[in-house]
């Protein structure tokens, strides 16, 4: 397949971008830095455009909307913050959200802006949780601390935390591109749901043989990141991919452990 990645000079794009090529694909990149195989935009374009996701978006959108003819799938990804944070709560592709907060209805603004007419491009949103993997996503600021012993848990680390390797979020969106029968929402996280923010400290620890005991508190994170970005610190969601395992897809890095160990090898 001929495939165009956005932002795919970036983390999950670089990698996506790898993983596509590895399997025969060509490749097209939407970047703002000029290059080979890429479509750049220009400085006015790019200063009414490429604003805000929502706006980029809506133009990708409009294009394939128009286009005389229309690419066989149009693949997103947002975020689990979708749905709502809870201690007891477990989401699927189905579960309600989207309505609570700065984030969740970013997201909900996001997948509607994606939202195309009629039924000629097949439409795919994955729904990322949080991102590990070398060089980069949330281990790159988490690494330093926990190396020097001064990691631990975030606030009172009883909040779930929804993550993915990689890995598996790449092979989730190429899986979506590939699979004809493919579409609607398909959540983006390992099987292992019931991850804490606690556990996924301990585990870290574990796997840099360093001790993962010394907590940051919950002023400390929202004095730091500011109250809306602590927020996704400080709360999580108990989020299970069932879609996404019934479209059959395979992880490569279910468990917790196995990922870690090979983001820091």
């Amino acid at each position: 397949m001929r495939v165009l990645v956005g932002g795919g000079t970036g983390f999950i794009g670089t990698a996506l971008t790898q993983l596509l090529k590895a399997r025969g694909h060509e490749v097209t990149l939407i970047s703002r830095k000029p290059g080979p195989d890429r479509i750049t935009w220009n400085a006015a374009f790019q200063k009414e455009v490429l604003s805000s996701r929502l706006e980029t978006t809506q133009t990708l959108a409009r294009a394939i909307a128009k286009a005389p003819q229309p690419p066989q799938a149009w693949v997103l990804v947002t975020g689990v913050a979708y749905y709502q944070p809870s201690l007891t709560a477990e989401y699927d592709e189905d579960s309600p959200g989207g309505d609570f907060d700065f984030f969740s209805n970013l997201v909900t603004k996001w997948e509607a802006a994606a939202r195309l007419p009629g039924d000629s491009t097949r439409q795919v949103v994955v729904r990322s949780g949080v991102v590990l993997g070398r060089g980069g996503g949330a281990i790159g600021h988490m690494l330093l601390p926990f190396r020097l012993g001064l990691g631990g848990p975030i606030g009172s680390g009883h909040q779930f935390f929804p993550w993915i390797h990689i890995r598996d979020l790449a092979g989730i969106l190429a899986h979506a591109l590939e699979t004809s029968h493919v579409q609607g929402i398909l959540n983006g996280v390992a099987p292992a749901s019931s991850t804490t923010n606690a556990e996924f400290a301990r585990a870290l620890g574990t796997a840099l043989g360093r001790p993962a005991f010394i907590p940051l508190p919950s002023a400390v994170v929202q004095a730091v990141f500011g109250q809306e970005r602590a927020v996704m610190l400080l709360e999580g969601q108990k989020v299970v991919p069932r879609r996404t395992l019934a479209a059959g897809y395979q992880y490569s890095f279910p468990e917790l452990g196995a990922a870690l160990k090979e983001v820091i090898a």
